[in-house]
C-alpha cells in the first residue's frame, strides 16, 4: 500500500494528498466522499446546496461507511450556515473546509468538537490573518479552479508560492487546474503538501452530477472555460448560451442590474442535476480539457499515484562538476 507522506496527509490522517474537492451537487452524496476517503485520499461532502435534513442524511451515511477520515466543505455565505455549523457541530466530521468567510465565526467550536478546521484563501493576505486566526491549514485557489476562482485571478502556481512563503508554518493544499499526477508532483514542488482535485473527480461514476454534465466537461478543451459574472461573484464554467450572453453583457458594460439579472437567471442545479448544460451553470475548471475519460474515483487515483511517481522519474539530477 503505498503512502506520500507530507504535512498535510500527516494533519488529515490520510495516506495520499490528494483532496476532493467538495462540489455543490456532485459530492452532495456520500458515494464519492467514501470512494475517495477509502482509496487513501480525503473524501468531502459539499453542504453548501443541501437542506439540513439530506446533510444529516449523507453525514451519517458518510460516517457509518468508512473509519478513514472524511471532510466536509461548508461556504459560509449560503443561507442558514449556522445552522449547518451547529448541525454539523452534532456530528463531529474529522475535517471542516470552511470558504468564503472569515475563521472566527466557527474555529472555536470545531476545535472544541476535535474537527481539523481547514480554510480556504485566495491570496496571501488572507492567508495570514486566517493563519493568525488558529486554522490548521488552507486551501489555496488560483484562477484555474471551476466554480468561484480568486478575484484577483492569480494562477495557481504563482498563488500557492506566495502563500506558502507568506505562512511557511502551516500545511497549505493548493488547488485550481490539477488533475493528474504530474500535477500533484508540481504542487508539492512548489511547496504544497497537497493537491485538490475538483473537476477530475467531477468526471467519475461516483459524482452526482446528470451524465450530460459530465459529457460537457469530458467535451471541453483547456480553452474552452469561461469567467461570467464580473462584480457579481465571478465563477468559472464551460463555455454555453449562458456564458455566451454573460459575455456580450460584460462587453457592452451592461448595467449591473442587467447583468445581475441575467447570471441569476441561470443555476448550476439546472445543469448539475437536470441536465439543461446550454442554459445553466457548468462549473468547471481549465483542467477539464486534461481529462478524457469518466473513471471510477478509487480508479482516477490509482492513475494519480501512478503518474506522480513517473513525473518524478523525470526530473532530472543536480550533476556536480568538479573544477581540476
Amino acid at each position: 500500500m503505498i503512502t506520500i507522506p507530507t504535512p498535510v496527509t500527516r494533519l488529515l490522517g490520510i495516506r495520499l494528498p490528494v483532496i476532493q474537492a467538495g462540489m455543490s451537487w456532485a459530492s452532495s452524496s456520500s458515494a464519492l466522499p467514501l470512494a475517495v476517503s477509502r482509496s487513501g485520499g480525503l473524501g468531502v461532502v459539499a453542504a453548501g446546496p443541501m437542506r439540513l435534513d439530506d446533510l444529516a442524511r449523507v453525514l451519517d451515511e458518510t460516517a457509518a461507511g468508512t473509519d478513514l477520515p472524511w471532510g466536509v466543505n461548508l461556504p459560509l455565505y449560503r443561507t442558514g450556515a449556522d445552522d449547518v455549523i451547529d448541525l454539523l457541530l452534532s456530528r463531529r466530521p474529522p475535517v471542516l473546509i470552511a470558504s468564503q468567510g472569515g475563521p472566527r465565526r466557527y474555529l472555536e467550536r470545531f476545535r472544541d468538537a476535535g474537527t481539523v478546521c481547514l480554510h480556504v484563501v485566495a491570496g496571501a493576505e488572507h492567508a495570514r490573518k486566517a493563519a493568525d486566526a488558529g486554522v490548521d491549514g488552507l486551501v489555496v485557489v488560483g484562477a484555474e479552479a471551476g466554480g468561484h476562482p480568486p478575484p484577483a485571478m492569480v494562477t495557481t502556481q504563482v498563488l500557492v508560492r506566495a502563500v506558502v512563503s507568506a505562512v511557511p508554518e502551516i500545511p497549505v493544499i493548493a488547488s485550481g487546474g490539477i488533475a493528474d499526477g504530474a500535477g500533484l508532483a508540481a504542487m508539492l514542488a512548489l511547496g504544497a503538501g497537497a493537491a485538490q482535485f475538483g473537476t477530475r473527480f467531477l468526471a467519475t461514476r461516483e459524482a452526482t452530477v446528470h451524465p450530460d454534465y459530465k459529457a460537457a466537461v469530458l467535451a471541453a478543451g483547456v480553452e474552452d472555460t469561461r469567467t461570467v459574472g464580473h462584480g457579481l461573484g465571478v465563477i468559472r464554467a464551460v463555455g454555453n448560451d449562458f456564458t455566451e450572453r454573460m459575455r456580450r453583457l460584460e462587453e457592452s458594460a451592461a448595467t449591473l442590474d442587467v447583468r445581475r439579472k441575467e447570471f441569476q437567471g441561470a443555476s448550476l442545479k439546472d445543469a448539475a442535476l437536470h441536465g439543461r448544460i446550454r442554459e445553466g451553470k457548468v462549473e468547471a475548471g481549465q483542467s477539464a480539457g486534461l481529462v478524457d475519460a469518466i473513471l471510477p474515483a478509487a480508479e482516477v487515483i490509482e492513475r494519480i499515484v501512478t503518474e506522480y511517481r513517473t513525473a518524478l522519474t523525470r526530473l532530472p539530477a543536480p550533476t556536480v562538476h568538479r573544477e581540476v
